[in-house]
């Protein structure tokens, strides 16, 4: 096994996730898993793992920025650090993964031009009302903003690197949903996620994190049952046309300290009301263009 290496044999048993990432964020020596009384497996820390130690990061956002592939420790696919997002070059080749954490360094992003694929869902109920999430203040990037109903990044694993109908990212759609709103994964079937485009942007957070995204602009129309996870989201609202123009007026005037996702700030400005019109109409189908890479960078 590569010392950066995690693997553990398929098996029925469970791990709480907190036993596995506490001490992998904060040691780099090796930490053995014990699955049965005579066979323990050994998980090695990687060098972009041992990053998690950072001084700026509080214990919540070191398991935020890692856990996104805690469910390779029970399905045993093979990684080399947690949280592997998928690297591609402007026209969305993929050329390499990389860590969570270095995807959204701008030192990273700056020097190496590291570019991950993400995307963004837009959730409609059936009045026609979009579900926004304002970000919760422990996120690493971004916190406390307004945006859209979920955003985040498909990892660079089997089910969500799937290129056929767009598959790998509706895969990683289904499961953020879940993980951040508690969305269940059958309130929102694979193939009711409609692909309408493709944005690439970059943008910095603070002094030392940001984005730069190829972003997959996913809608969906269904009725769900959302539970937040306060740990991810600070709050949820449904908003009408009118009330997205109410909200856009309070973050341009700086009311309430109103602020906005640049990613869902792109989306407003060049897509989502003639989207809009769509979802009303129930043609969404006919507003997709995947052909193109809109570079609003």
């Amino acid at each position: 096994m590569q010392p950066s290496s995690i693997c553990i044999p398929k098996r029925s048993f469970f791990i709480r996730t907190s036993q596995i990432l506490s001490p992998l964020l904060l040691s780099r020596r090796p930490i053995p898993v014990r699955l049965s009384s005579s066979q323990p497996s050994i998980i090695t820390m990687s060098s972009s793992v041992a990053a998690a130690a950072d001084s700026g990061m509080d214990a919540v956002q070191r398991r935020l920025m890692f856990e996104d592939d805690r469910d390779a420790f029970l399905n045993c696919h093979l990684v080399h650090s947690l949280g592997r997002c998928i690297l591609v070059d402007a026209e969305d080749r993929v050329v390499g993964h990389d860590s969570k954490y270095n995807c959204h360094l701008m030192e990273k992003i700056e020097s190496e031009n590291l570019l991950h694929r993400a995307f963004s869902v837009f959730l409609f109920n059936s009045k026609d009302e979009l579900l926004l999430q304002q970000r919760s203040e422990t996120k690493v990037t971004f916190p406390k903003v307004w945006t859209n109903t979920c955003c985040s990044h498909p990892l660079y694993r089997d089910s969500e690197l799937i290129e056929e109908n767009f598959l790998g990212v509706r895969n990683a759609a289904q499961r953020k949903l879940f993980d951040e709103l508690g969305i269940a994964a059958e309130d929102v079937p694979v193939d009711q996620f409609i692909p309408l485009g493709r944005m690439l942007y970059k943008a910095p957070s603070d002094g030392k994190w940001g984005e730069h995204e190829l972003d997959y602009l996913l809608f969906i129309v269904q009725d769900v049952k959302v539970h937040p996870n306060p740990d991810e989201v600070a709050d949820v609202k449904y908003v009408n046309r009118d009330g997205l123009k109410e909200l856009l007026r309070k973050a341009e005037a700086g009311e309430d300290g109103i602020k906005l996702s640049p990613w869902f700030r792109l989306v407003v400005e060049n897509f989502l009301l003639k989207w809009w019109d769509h979802v009303e109409k129930g043609t969404l189908h006919e507003a997709a263009d995947m052909k193109t890479i809109h570079k609003l960078t």
